[in-house]
């Protein structure tokens, strides 16, 4: 497996799932299940309230690191930004899955869509656009448009979603996220921002009646690692990384 580390300036590993049903709001029912966290990881200490009314449990972001776990109305969501481990960070994912049938009332009949995530940044100060254009290229039918004189690439965020089973029920998805805007591009001036590559494989619906959170995840982690050493790194990561230092 390769280091995830080298291969952009921040990486993250989320998990989220997504409810059916509202989940709980009450104030003894959601400190007693960040308080459990806390006690696995005393590090998350900062615990607030944001002005939608989400919750958020994470740590102080020190050496670039940083967990963290939310509870919104119908979601929650667990994270690991720049993790020593892949399984340093699964391993909070379970634990949270391991809790919410329990502290949440979540059954896995409630579950709406269940996903395991890889995130990249790539930190670059010019037209994300046209570098994400140059580094990966364009399909034969979209290269006339930026042959026109005059022409500036404003917008190239290149996604793709696949089915990995026949109910497509399962399913992976490729997403380049940009944030080049047009303002920019007409002055000349870039400010340094992050291009972003989210590789996520999700689980829609109810889990069978004879999985848990916990091997659906495992399931979607294997996965999802294995088709990003196969179709991501050496195709998008890597020619991404190299276009940025060359620059």
């Amino acid at each position: 497996m390769h280091d995830y580390s080298t291969l952009a300036d921040d990486f993250y590993v989320n998990t989220n799932l997504n409810t059916e049903m509202a989940l709980p709001a009450g104030r003894e029912t959601v400190l007693g299940f960040f308080e459990r966290i806390q006690k696995q990881y005393p590090s998350m200490r900062n615990f607030y309230t944001r002005d939608n009314g989400d919750f958020v449990l994470e740590e102080d972001k020190e050496h670039g690191q940083q967990r963290w776990v939310t509870l919104e109305p119908r979601r929650i969501c667990s994270g690991g930004i720049n993790p020593s481990s892949i399984d340093s960070a699964c391993q909070q994912h379970a634990l949270v899955l391991d809790l919410v049938p329990f502290m949440l009332s979540v059954s896995p009949l409630d579950c709406e869509a269940l996903d395991y995530m890889l995130g990249f940044d790539f930190t670059y100060r010019g037209n994300h656009d046209a570098l994400v254009a140059e580094a990966l290229g364009m399909s034969s039918a979209m290269e006339g448009l930026i042959e026109i004189p005059g022409s500036q690439i404003l917008s190239y965020e290149p996604t793709i979603t696949i089915s990995l089973d026949e109910a497509c029920r399962r399913q992976a998805r490729l997403l380049i996220e940009t944030r080049t805007n047009a303002y920019q591009v007409r002055r000349g001036e870039f400010p340094e921002d992050q291009i972003s590559v989210y590789f996520t494989v999700r689980q829609y619906g109810s889990l069978e009646s004879n999985s848990t959170y916990e091997k659906t995840l495992l399931e979607l982690r294997e996965s999802c690692e294995q088709l990003l050493e196969q179709h991501v790194i050496e195709q998008v990561l890597k020619p991404l990384q190299q276009a940025i230092s060359t620059r």
